[in-house]
């Protein structure tokens, strides 16, 4: 049986659409094929190889700090232990403003550039896979235009896993130690997240019915998880993709998420129609869901971080 199902987003059925939603209540994961952005794609893998081959210095000269929290990390915690993998993270090249934050790599002709084109593209798929998740839930136009996302308050990411410690041995004295997964186990907080993921796998979802099972590299496919404001605009229809990546022991692994997320000043709470047994979650800002959880990333606040959950009524 097939747990994590495609769907081909050029022509998708009714049959497909079931598979998605019974997979969305079991564990928030599914695939899309159909979606016409491979040669971009192809430019952005090349590019992301490039970028974390460069010479240290090029990566760690725009390093994030605790005020801007984009650019390069190699030492991101996630439940309080390190990940075992570095990273880089940009917004919007297209926002106003976002030149504040952005910080490109020196060097690197041609990065910004193909950075910038995977952005548009996966923004514009981002729209175009909500629309099948409306349908799934047969949602109202009144609850579709609620349960929709931001390009400006979205971000990208690249992600190297790499075999061994991410960190220069010289660098490590104090720093808090590796966890037992490359990536621990958590949930996105946002809408969805558009994942593509090369063909080393490692990548697991937590299945109500089954466990830890794997999400497989399929050629051509991007993955999509849910995040913790899907679940509770659905008032737990669907759950927040539980997911976690295992430790690489023989090759590098690498990953591109966009984080598709609310506008900035959205208020989220579960759709009216979603709630005929009374809503589950109070309303919470979006602005401040997402602040207390990217702190948690970058230092160990001494406590676990915050959950879609803690929103339960």
């Amino acid at each position: 049986m097939n747990l994590v199902p495609t769907v081909d987003i050029s022509d998708p059925t009714t049959t497909s659409l079931e598979a998605l939603d019974r997979a969305c209540r079991d564990h928030g994961f599914f695939l899309l094929s159909g979606h016409g952005l491979q040669e971009v794609i192809d430019n952005g893998w090349f590019e992301t190889r490039r970028f974390f081959s460069a010479d240290r210095s090029v990566k760690t000269s725009i390093i994030r700090d605790a005020t801007n929290p984009l650019g390069y990390f190699d030492r991101e915690l996630t439940k309080r232990k390190r990940d075992n993998k570095e990273v880089f993270d940009f917004v919007d090249p297209s926002r106003d403003g976002a030149d504040e934050f952005n910080r490109w790599p020196e060097g690197l002709a041609g990065f910004r550039e193909s950075m910038t084109k995977m952005y548009d593209g996966l923004s514009t798929l981002t729209v175009r896979t909500l629309g099948l998740v409306h349908e799934a839930l047969g949602l109202s136009d009144k609850s579709r235009a609620q349960v929709a996302f931001s390009r400006h308050s979205s971000s990208m990411r690249l992600n190297h896993y790499p075999v061994g410690d991410p960190v220069p041995e010289d660098e490590r004295a104090g720093l808090v130690g590796l966890g037992e997964t490359a990536l621990g186990y958590h949930t996105d907080p946002g809408v969805i997240t558009l994942l593509l993921q090369d063909d080393v796998g490692g990548l697991q979802t937590d299945s109500l019915d089954h466990g830890w099972i794997d999400v497989p590299p399929q050629p051509g496919t991007i993955v999509v998880n849910l995040g913790d404001c899907m679940q509770a605009w659905t008032n737990d229809r669907y759950r927040a993709a539980i997911h976690r990546v295992v430790p690489m022991t023989t090759r590098s692994r690498y990953s591109i998420p966009y984080f598709a997320n609310p506008s900035r000043e959205a208020t989220v709470a579960p759709v009216a129609e979603m709630c005929l047994d009374g809503a589950r979650y109070r309303p919470f800002e979006w602005r401040d869901f997402m602040a207390a959880r990217a702190y948690d990333n970058f230092v160990d606040a001494g406590v676990d971080d915050m959950q879609v959950t803690d929103y339960r009524v």
